[in-house]
Order: structure tokens, then sequence, then C-alpha cells
């Protein structure tokens, strides 16, 4: 059989495979499209209302809405701080190419008339996320702003909004009082994003708008919004919660007597060329702050405009401060000013009386050290009457010996000393007095008999705070109420009620008989009438004070000690000198004064005590008195020590 016959035979004997394959395939496509429809039903049915609802979500978010800041008067109701809208100018980094950042950041420079590296900046310190808006500019103008909104393409990640800016009407006048608001940082919004702030939000960062955030900021509101893609708001779906506005502040301050604060110390700083100086006003029958003055200052609005960062390490370096509330955040020795401590404390601890007399010499020695009184030749014998109205060191050295540091601080603290008033301000400092354990704890050594002498008239480690010494003299003048000092009058709602209605706040009644505070009164009184403080006593008005000399430092080539010059007054109700009394003793004897001024010099080197003169041109200023009584020869640069 041939091979082409054999291999017939053998196709003819094999079964026809191809109905079987065809229903193999038939079933397994089958199979196959019956899964993949349930799956598609699924997906098209089944989880229709789960994905809709997922789609929804991520084109409609809640957005906060901000609320409109507080505005805050002074004490007769004039605006001090307002809201403004203005243009400003954001960057959601996410939305900037890294490769066209440098592109970007120097066009909007040379528009915003910027520095880039401050644009660099403010992107790089973003506290939120890259698709959070930062701030870049506030306060630019209309045209630029209209320019900058349609230049996306070749701005991007660049928009515009409309924001409230905050203005101060006076400016630097209130500065210090009033602070500033400026952008969160990363740390701030840490601590403060459970209350609800936001990666662009501002608040209150010095002053009242720091102390009040919570007050002034109220409460954001809530609204659904329709985004793109890219994050960009499309629309406003729906208000879920409206904003509510914060409340408003009505001050103690007075803004007249503001001004004629810092009349009375630019030109007392300006005559003894000065660098620092602070002068304070208040009611000593509340402990209302009506003036606080402390200079040099600067400008709140130039940090509600967008500060430059060139500009404020200018402020941040300056040697003289500007930028700290010198009346509240800086201490210094207070100088004869304590004397108001030791004799105080010397009367009622029994020590002395109101008749006492002391011997008071040229100097006291202790050992081979002599304690020479300011003048150098001591005032002889003196009652406490004599020895405060002339300062005298060395009547005061032997008080404080006879009380001991203990008893003098504990008098001292009576009088608010070593700790905090609480005024309603940031970044108040507590000053420090010493007592034995004080120095054990910060020395390792006891108390000397020496540096009680000099504790006694307020050297060696006696430091205040401006604050502190006006609140002892209002005590003083009051009959023995120590008062905490307040800048906030009334807080108001946006309708205008007073939600938190001003009280005044005690602090202590002094543990002194009215007779020692009534000695101590007409103590201060004798100060003027013997022209320690020379022809303050001509005045048409009834004065009380005492003025303080304080060293400090290094000595110069001479041996002379730099100092400040301090004077504190309290003037009675009705301040007009009679013929009934003529020397205005029953006047400060009694207890309705409801005026203290204090004025420090720091660093005053003149002739005479600068900070006299100053409270003196305030209080023509403040009465109306048309007759100049100022000493302008005492106001001669040059370390002459001569008042005390």
């Amino acid at each position: 059989m041939s091979a082409r016959t054999t291999g017939l035979a053998e196709q003819q004997a094999m079964p026809d495979r191809s109905p079987i394959r065809f229903l193999v395939f038939g079933l397994v496509v089958v199979l196959l499209s019956s899964i993949l429809g349930v799956r598609l039903f699924m997906l098209q049915v089944a989880n229709n209302v789960h994905f809709a609802a997922l789609a929804e979500t991520n084109r409609a978010v809640d957005q906060a809405v901000a609320s409109t800041r507080g505005v805050i008067y002074d004490r007769n109701g004039l605006p001090l701080v307002s809201n403004v809208p203005s243009y400003t100018v954001k960057i959601r980094p996410a939305d900037l190419p890294e490769d066209r950042r440098a592109d970007v950041v120097a066009r909007l420079a040379a528009l915003l008339n910027l520095n880039p590296a401050d644009i660099n900046i403010a992107i790089d310190a973003n506290p939120g996320s890259r698709f959070d808006l930062v701030r870049i500019a506030t306060n630019v103008d209309e045209n630029v702003a209209n320019f900058i909104s349609e230049s996306q393409l070749d701005l991007p990640g660049v928009e515009v909004v409309v924001e409230s800016r905050r203005e101060y009407a006076t400016g630097p006048l209130l500065s210090q009082v009033v602070g500033y608001t400026g952008p969160i940082n990363e740390s701030e919004l840490a601590a403060l994003r459970a209350e609800g702030y936001l990666p662009d939000d501002l608040l209150g960062k010095t002053g009242v708008e720091a102390e009040y955030e919570a007050q002034l900021r109220g409460t954001y509101g809530v609204e659904k919004v329709e985004k793109d893609a890219t994050g960009r708001k499309l629309q406003v779906l729906q208000t879920v919660t409206p904003p509510v506005a914060g409340n408003s502040l009505d001050l103690t301050i007075d803004v007249q007597q503001q001004k004629y604060a810092q009349q009375a110390l630019e030109w007392g700083m300006s005559t003894a060329g000065l660098k620092r100086g602070v002068v304070m006003v208040m009611n000593p029958q509340t402990g209302e702050i009506l003036a606080m003055v402390t200079l040099p200052t600067y400008d709140n609005n130039a940090f509600a405009q967008g500060i430059s960062s060139a500009d404020y390490a200018k402020l941040v370096n300056d040697p003289n401060k500007p930028l700290t509330n010198h009346a509240i955040s800086e201490q210094f020795p207070p100088g004869s000013t304590y004397k108001l401590v030791t004799g105080t404390g010397g009367l009622a601890d029994g020590k002395i009386s109101k008749t006492t007399q002391l011997i008071t010499s040229a100097f006291l020695q202790l050992g081979a050290t002599k304690f020479f009184d300011w003048n150098r030749k001591g005032f002889g014998a003196c009652t406490i009457l004599c020895g405060f109205a002339h300062s005298s060191d060395t009547f005061f050295f032997q008080v404080a010996a006879m009380l001991g540091i203990d008893r003098l601080a504990y008098w001292a603290s009576q009088f608010g000393f070593g700790a905090k008033t609480g005024i309603d301000l940031p970044g108040e400092v507590p000053g420090s007095i010493p007592t034995n354990q004080w120095k054990l704890d910060t020395l390792g050594e006891p108390i000397y008999p020496g540096e009680v002498y000099q504790a006694g008239i307020g050297q060696g480690y006696d430091v205040v705070t401006p604050i502190q010494l006006i609140n002892a003299y209002a005590a003083l003048a009051n009959g023995g109420t120590l008062y905490q000092p307040q800048l906030v009058r009334d807080v108001k709602d946006a309708a205008g009620k007073i939600v938190q209605p001003f009280a005044p706040k005690v602090l202590r009644k002094l543990d002194v008989p009215a007779s020692v505070l009534e000695t101590m009164r007409q103590a201060a009184r004798n100060v003027v009438l013997v022209r320690h403080t020379y022809n303050l006593v001509d005045l048409p008005i009834v004065v009380a004070g005492k003025s303080g000399t304080a060293e400090f430092g290094l000595k110069d080539s001479q041996g002379r000690l730099p100092f400040h010059s301090w004077f504190v007054a309290f003037i009675p109700k009705d301040p007009t000198v009679t013929a009934k009394d003529p020397t205005g003793m029953a006047a400060v004897s009694r207890t309705d004064s409801d005026l203290v001024v204090l004025a420090f010099a720091y660093d005053s080197g003149t002739k005479g005590n600068v900070a006299t003169e100053i409270v003196k041109y305030f209080l023509q200023l403040r009465f109306g008195i048309t007759k100049d009584y100022r000493n302008f020869n005492l106001l001669v640069r040059g370390n002459f020590y001569q008042s005390n």
C-alpha cells in the first residue's frame, strides 16, 4: 500500500472534533459575559448611590467664612481701629510650577514693589498645606490687582481677593496700646487650629489686639462651595452657618489726654536729648488708664499693610526698642520714688511716728564704706515730712535698717511691687524686690546691711515697672485700694449692646492705717511745697508727688553713674488753690484724687529732673494753664546728679 493511501485511511479513521471545540468556546464566552454583566450592573446600578454621593463630596466642600473683626474706640467713642476693604494677593503653592516659581515671584515683586526674598519667605513659611493660599501682599492698588487678575497664564497659582484690613486711625499715638494684627505662624496655628483658625488667618499680635483676640475675632461661619478640579471656588451653593461679627471695645484711654502726654514727652525727650521715655495717666479711683505713651514707638499701620522684612528687622534691631512697651515690659530701679514704701513701712510698723526726728548727715558709715546723702550734706534733724520732702537718703537708710529687708519687702508687696499688676496687655514683667531668701536663692548669700540701705532708697536689687509705680501712688492717693490697671472699659456686641461692662478690679486693700497714708500724702505735698521740684508749687493747681533719681550701669571717668529720672504726681479732684487752703495740705489729705501722672526718663543725665518738667508740661496742657512754668535750663545735658 502506498504512503498516500495509508494517510487517507488514517484521516478517515479520526473523529471530527470541531463541533466540540466550538461548544466549549461558546460556553466560556457566555460565562465571562455573564460575570462582566453582573459586575457592570453592580457598578452602574447597585453602587450608583454611593458613587453619586462620592462625586458630590469631591465637587462641593464646606469652607469657613471669616467674621468681621470688632472695632475699637476710645472712652469718648472716638474710632481708633476700623476695618476697610483691601485687595490682597495670594499664592496657592500647589498651583505654582516649581520650574516657573522664580519667574512668577520676580513678576509679582515688580508689580507689587516688593523684594522677591519677602515673597519667597512668605511662601516657604506657609503654616498650612501646599493647597492653602498664602498671603503675599495686602493693600494692593486696584489697577495692579486687576492686572494681576487678568494675567493668570503668566502668573499661575496667583489669586486676588478682597479682604478686610485693619486701619489704625491714630497710628503711632496708640500703637503700643492697641497693637496690630498679622498672619498666623506655624506655632500659633498648631495651638489654635482646634479653635477654628486657618492657615491664612490674621490674628492679634500685640497690645489690645492680642489680649482681646477672642472677643474681637468673632465666630467664623460655614458655607458649601463648588470647586473645580484645581481647587478653585466656582460658586457658593449654600450658607450652612452665617458668621458672627466680633465684639467691639471701648478703651479707658482718652485720646486728648494721650495727645497731651505724647506732646509733653516728645518735648522733654527732644530738649534733653533722651532716647526713651514713658508718660502715663491713671484714674486712681478705678484703675483706668487714661493715657499710656512710651517712646520711641512705631506705626501699627505698617504691619496692617504688610511690613517688609527689612523694615521689620530695622525695628527689631533698634537699640531703643520701639516695639517694646517700656511702661509694662521693662523694669528699672525706682530711686527715691520708692521711699514711699520705706516711709509707709516705718510708720505702719511703729519704727517712727509723724513727729519722730532722725538726724540726717552727709553720710552713714558701715565698716569702711560710706553711704552718702544725695547732696553730700544732709538736712539736719528731720521728720518724715522733712525727710520725704527733701528726699534725704540718710533718713531713709536709717528707716530701712529699722525695718530690715524682709519687712521692707512686705510693705513693697502691699503696694504691688514684685508682682505683675495684671493690666490687660501682653508682655508685662513682674519686677523684683529683694528678701533674704531671694538673695540666698539667687546669689547664695544673705543680704548685707549696706544692701538694706540701698533697698530703702530704691537702689540695689530693687527694680520696678512704670505701671507698678503709678499704681502704687494711685493706692496712696485713693486711701489704700490697689486696683488692677485696666485699658478696656466696655465690650460690646455687633448691635452695640454691652456684654462685658467695666467694673473696677481690686487687687487688695493695703494693710496700712489710714492715718499713715494721710501722713504720706502730706509728705508728698511737702515735696512740692519745699521747692524740691523747683517752681511746681507755683502752678495754680494743687500737686503732690515724688521725684526720683535712679543710678544704673557703669561709672564714667569721674566716677559718676548714669541715671534715670522719675516723677509721679497726684492731683486732688478739686485742684484749685484756694485762700482757705493755700498750702493744699487739706486737699491732698483727702482721698478723692482722680488723676495720677507718671513720667520716666531713661538715662536722663540732666541738670534737673527732666521727668518733673515733663509732668509739669502735661499738667499745663491738661488743665489749660496758659502761663508756661517749664524750666528749660534744668534740661541741660550733663551728669550733674543734683536732684533726687
